[in-house]
């Protein structure tokens, strides 16, 4: 898989898809381990059966065509780079999501993407330090863009695009605008 309009030079150029995977957060963290994986690595996944959520919480992707994917980032950099970096990330997926499909999201720091106070996209930042340096970013993103059924327990809680505004997106698109946007973000930061 290749993402179409991709302007980035390292961010998403090494792209690895799963039809269906337990998390592409730990898929990263595996292929760090075994030190099989290029900077800039994006991992997608149609289905995750354990996506991981913050606070050790599992993020549900059990829907075909919602978004779902984590990236690496090999740095050597000061972790004030990163201050907000979070808060950064949930701004571009709001502002992509206003620009190009003219939606109104918000939201609810530090890293969760709501609608109307139901929950529809979260993000998960990982890093590993070596004193004050980071040396690599671990960012897992997923968004309820397609789904349709919430079980019980989630239902008032979180909402998705499809549910919300019944509109298609298109995975792709998202995460090559994300790349683009996100890797000049991050350059910027380790220009200054």
């Amino acid at each position: 898989m290749q993402l179409q309009n991709l302007k980035t030079s390292f961010l998403g150029k090494t792209i690895i898809y799963y039809e269906k995977i337990d998390s592409t957060q730990d898929e990263i963290w595996r292929k760090i381990h075994n030190k099989t994986i290029i900077n800039g690595t994006v991992v997608i996944a149609n289905i995750q059966t354990r996506g991981k959520g913050t606070h050790g919480r599992v993020w549900h992707t059990d829907d075909n065509g919602n978004i779902a994917f984590s990236f690496f980032v090999e740095m050597n950099y000061n972790i004030k780079v990163l201050n907000g970096i979070t808060i950064k990330i949930a701004k571009i997926i709001v502002d992509i999501f206003n620009n190009k499909y003219g939606i109104k999201l918000e939201i609810k720091e530090p890293n969760d993407i709501v609608f109307k106070g139901k929950k529809l996209g979260g993000i998960l930042t990982e890093t590993v330090l070596k004193g004050e340096i980071v040396k690599y970013l671990v960012v897992g993103i997923g968004i309820n863009t397609n789904k349709k059924i919430f079980t019980k327990d989630i239902e008032n809680i979180a909402t998705s695009i499809k549910k919300e505004f019944n509109i298609e997106i298109n995975t792709q698109e998202f995460i090559s605008e994300f790349c683009n946007k996100f890797e000049e973000e991050l350059l910027k930061r380790m220009c200054n």
